[in-house]
């Protein structure tokens, strides 16, 4: 017998019906012969509702009080899936981060996984139980409560997947599995059949919602297959994994888009050793990721350096550069908050050239002007007008010929 790690978001889950209708899908995967260990979300907007909750408490709520208190939106609905699975005839234990061995570092808000003992999970997979694991949390070695950020359920899944030697990692939401674009954007975006792991780790990371980037790397590096499909259908999804792939004719596979974008421009920098490095060492100290790093020419012996941070971030960003611009005599600072990025990925772009050409030729014929452009060997990136996402999209879908299968016509 198999085993098989099933992973169901907040949608998934987000109230009674919905919870029982998850139970029988198990039921089902169980019938065919598999052991089944489910990772839940939380219902709904639960976490956002105890956010709220915690800020209305408290100005500045602390990290560690925090990350307790969210993980109990996960608790609920582990708790609530082992009773619809039991009041069905399967037998069924749910179990937090901490029962079911997951340890992390100890980061409060964003901790990150340092191992996995499994022996309780195994021990109750054993006696013909699915084991319900509330995702999104963990535990340090002093037993204090960690979360692992938005979308960390999908990490918690393939890291039990890892652990537990699964067949598949199957990630249940409330879309049908992997697009060419965002639906919502585009009416003609279409569902792959599969996608490799660099090309959606990199549509993961520039945008995309549908799986979270670490959950991606970490099922690359151990070459566990990821599933992806809704909880709300029956219809086929998308297979992420490392073997050839099905749809071999695509040079193009997806285009990304990314609202959460903030720039920040330095002035007057110095030219001279060590100024850019007094820049960003104190960035990286505060753990804020910094993303598409742009210097310009260096003009009477000072240059700008622009780069990119959360939105969400800019206000630490900040804090944090404002004193390293007094260190290391710049001029000062400015920022832009109504950009994002548009992404267009695809793995054939490493050996095939004009991809580039014509996506700036697609966006400036939709009248998109490009504040920045980053690429990788196989993604370009280009910073836009935020308000112009939904255009920018439609026109590099359309550039690229997605809708059809031969997306590299």
């Amino acid at each position: 017998m198999s085993l098989v790690v099933q992973k169901f978001g907040g949608t998934s889950v987000a109230d009674a019906q919905l919870i029982r209708s998850v139970a029988t899908r198990i039921v089902a995967t169980r019938n065919r012969g598999d052991d089944v260990v489910a990772v839940v979300s939380a219902m709904g907007d639960a976490t956002d509702l105890l956010s709220d909750l915690a800020y209305q408490v408290c100005a500045n709520p602390d990290k560690r009080e925090m990350d307790l208190l969210l993980s109990t939106g996960e608790l609920v609905s582990s708790s609530l899936l082992a009773m619809a699975l039991r009041d069905i005839g399967q037998e069924a234990v749910s179990l937090s981060g901490l029962q079911a061995g997951i340890r992390t570092e100890r980061r409060f808000g964003k901790a990150r996984i340092t191992g996995i003992d499994a022996k309780r999970i195994e021990k109750e997979v054993s006696r013909g139980k699915v084991v319900i694991v509330a995702g999104f949390q963990g535990a340090t070695d002093d037993m204090d409560v960690t979360t692992l950020g938005r979308g960390g359920s999908d990490l918690t899944a393939v890291a039990l997947a890892v652990q537990l030697q699964a067949t598949m990692c199957e990630q249940f939401t409330d879309v049908e599995g992997v697009f060419t674009a965002d639906p919502r954007l585009v009416s003609d975006a279409r569902k792959l059949k599969d996608i490799s792991y660099e090309e959606m780790l990199e549509l993961a990371s520039y945008g995309a919602k549908v799986l979270h980037p670490r959950a991606v790397e970490l099922g690359s590096v151990h070459n566990v297959p990821i599933f992806v499909a809704s909880s709300f259908s029956s219809a086929p999804g998308t297979l992420i994994h490392g073997g050839t792939l099905m749809e071999v004719s695509e040079k193009v596979r997806g285009i990304a888009h990314d609202t959460d974008v903030a720039k920040v421009t330095v002035l007057g920098v110095p030219d001279q050793p060590g100024a850019v490095a007094g820049l960003f060492e104190p960035l990286s100290e505060a753990q804020i990721r910094v993303d598409t790093i742009v210097q310009n020419t260096s003009a009477e012996n000072v240059t700008d350096v622009t780069f990119i941070v959360s939105r969400l971030e800019l206000g630490n960003a900040i804090s944090v550069v404002e004193p390293a611009i007094r260190s290391i005599n710049a001029r000062g600072w400015v920022a832009d908050e109504r950009l994002a990025k548009v992404s267009v990925v695809g793995a054939a772009m490493r050996t095939a050239p004009g991809y580039a050409a014509r996506m700036f030729r697609a966006l400036f014929e939709a009248g998109i002007n490009i504040e920045m452009v980053t690429t990788s060997e196989v993604r370009i990136t280009c910073i836009v007008e935020a308000d112009r996402v939904p255009e920018a999209v439609r026109a590099l879908h359309n550039a690229f010929n997605l809708a059809t299968l031969d997306g590299d016509a």
